[in-house]
């Protein structure tokens, strides 16, 4: 089965999923139209390689979709949307 992501709001994070095992999360704070995320964590068990970019990829994507921005406190995701550029106009304004 292909891993899917989906938006947990009531856990505020994205989950990554192969069924009903949860593979990992990219946890977050919504303030207004700005996502602000500050830890990632995908299971080294998994078996499963990429897990953790399929994810970001996923959240930021579904980010985009809603209109919103990001703050990359966590260091995965930052490290993600540097890797990225076409990701990097998501990244909320400082000045907002």
């Amino acid at each position: 089965m292909e891993p899917t992501v989906r938006d947990a709001p009531e856990a505020d994070r994205y989950e990554i999923r192969d069924g009903e095992q949860v593979l990992g999360y990219a946890a977050y704070q919504r303030h207004g139209d700005i996502v602000v995320f500050t830890h990632t964590e995908v299971d080294p068990d998994a078996g499963q390689s990429g897990l953790g970019g399929t994810l970001v990829r996923a959240a930021l994507d579904d980010v985009r979709a809603r209109g919103g921005s990001v703050v990359a406190q966590c260091s995965f995701v930052h490290g993600w949307i540097d890797r990225h550029q076409e990701y990097a106009d998501l990244v909320a304004d400082p000045d907002r």
